[in-house]
This record gives structure tokens, sequence and C-alpha cells, in this order.
């Protein structure tokens, strides 16, 4: 399916929760990109995301526009959900479809025309490389656990729709091998943006959106200034992931815990 290929996106301010103006030119987002949006609960992480999900026209709470390659988006962008070049994947997404896994992406498939031999095959061995729990073609997409659930989705979104900008709001909650996201996701040249509470998936974004009172207060680069902070922050992880296995297996935890 021929689309208009996204060279950018573009976010322009617009205002915070006791309307003050956002303190920003503009936000730029190039396929590639990673970027992460923090900031405390309520100060308008979602909104963000929201707001490139829909293509906001200074028409949402916010007022802030978003261009697609420095000009107003297509009608069908907004319109079409087959040429919309956005997915938004949420921590809590539900399939209420009481299909099997193979039976949903061939659904998809059909819906996007799209005539690839082994696609669906595909995307399930891809969902496998995010999660530690297999899933089975022949699984019940209700019966799927949450990270298994989000783990077929993002594969979904990289493979079945070809999303180029996939918005990723607190999914590292739902037990998802984060790094291989990102390095999946980089290697596609797919920009992603994450809202999101976890050190590492932060500090692995080459940029930060902090948001403050339902505005940007500002974007930090840190250019490698923060690669000590990445270490540890992975061997961290490291440790609580395997804290998290021994405890699924039925294990104790006793003694230390090394990776």
């Amino acid at each position: 399916m021929d689309r208009t290929p996204i060279r950018e996106i573009t976010i322009l301010p617009g205002r915070g929760r006791h309307g003050e103006p956002e303190g920003f030119d503009a936000i730029t987002i190039r396929p590639g990109d990673t970027v992460s949006i923090v900031g405390p609960t309520g100060s308008g992480k979602s909104a963000f995301i929201n707001d490139i999900e829909v293509f906001a026209q200074n028409d949402t709470a916010t007022g802030r526009t978003v261009l697609v390659n420095g000009a107003y988006p297509p009608e069908e962008f907004v319109r079409d959900p087959a040429h919309k070049p956005v997915a938004l994947i949420t921590q809590n997404t539900r399939c209420f479809a009481d299909l099997t896994v193979e039976e949903f992406l061939a659904m998809h498939v059909r819906s996007r025309r799209i005539e690839e031999d082994g696609i669906v095959d595909r995307t399930i061995n891809l969902a496998n490389e995010f999660t530690g729990e297999e899933i089975r073609s022949c699984a019940r997409m209700t019966a799927l656990s949450g990270g298994q659930t989000r783990s077929l989705l993002v594969a979904d979104a990289v493979l079945v729709a070809a999303a180029p900008v996939l918005l990723l709001d607190e999914v590292e909650n739902a037990g998802i091998f984060k790094e291989r996201v990102i390095e999946v996701l980089r290697a596609g040249g797919k920009a992603v943006i994450f809202v999101t509470h976890d050190p590492l998936i932060s500090l692995l974004s080459a940029r930060r959106i902090v948001m403050r009172d339902g505005a940007v207060e500002k974007v930090i680069e840190p250019d490698g200034r923060e690669n000590d902070a990445l270490r540890e922050a992975r061997r961290l992880d490291g440790i609580l992931h395997c804290m998290r296995e021994r405890i699924r297996a039925g294990d104790l935890v006793t003694g230390r815990v090394g990776v």
C-alpha cells in the first residue's frame, strides 16, 4: 500500500494546564529517533502522545499543532485507519475479539490488502523476541497475558501496519524485553516515543521531553553524558530480571543475585 513517506513529525507548542504558553519553538521527530516522555503522574505525558496520535491541529485541550513533513497532514492520515502512519499501544490495550492469534493477524493482513507470504508467522516470531512467555498461533487473543498482548501488538505495528511512528504508553510494566524492542525499532528506522517512568528506557532514549502541569518543561539531549548511569541501570535491571524469573519459578530469593 502506497503511503506518504514520513521524513519528520513536528510538534508546535500549545499551552499548559493553567493557560501559559509552552516554552519551546518546535519539537521534531524523525525516523530512527527514540524519545522518552517523562514527568510526574498527571503532568500531561499521555496528552502529549495523544496529540501526535490524532494529529492535533490546535483542536485539543493542549492547543498543540502536529505537522507531517513540515505541512498539515493529509486528510487520509487523520480519517482513514488503514493509512495512519502512527500506532499507539498503551498498557491498558485489550483485545475483545474471540479469535486465535493467527486469525487476528490474518484479519489485519487482509484489511491492509497485504499479499506477502509468511507475514503472520514472521509477526508471531518477532513478538516472541519481545516476551519470555511464548505466544502460539493457536492461542486465543483474550487468553494472552498483558506482556504477550503488548508484544504481539508491537510486532503487528512493525510488520503488518508498518507504522513509521510508534507511541508506547508505559508498556514496560507489561513484562516486555525493553532493550530488544528499542533495538528492533531503531534497526527498522521507526520513530519510537515512550511515555515512561522506567529509568532504563529513559536513559536508552536519545532525548527526554520533561512534562509538568500539562506543558513541556524542557527537552534534554544527554549526548553521551549519561553513559555511566546507563551502564548502572542495565546492571540493576538485569538483577531485577533475575529476581522476577526466580520468583515466577517459585524459588526463594536468598543471598546476592548476580547477572
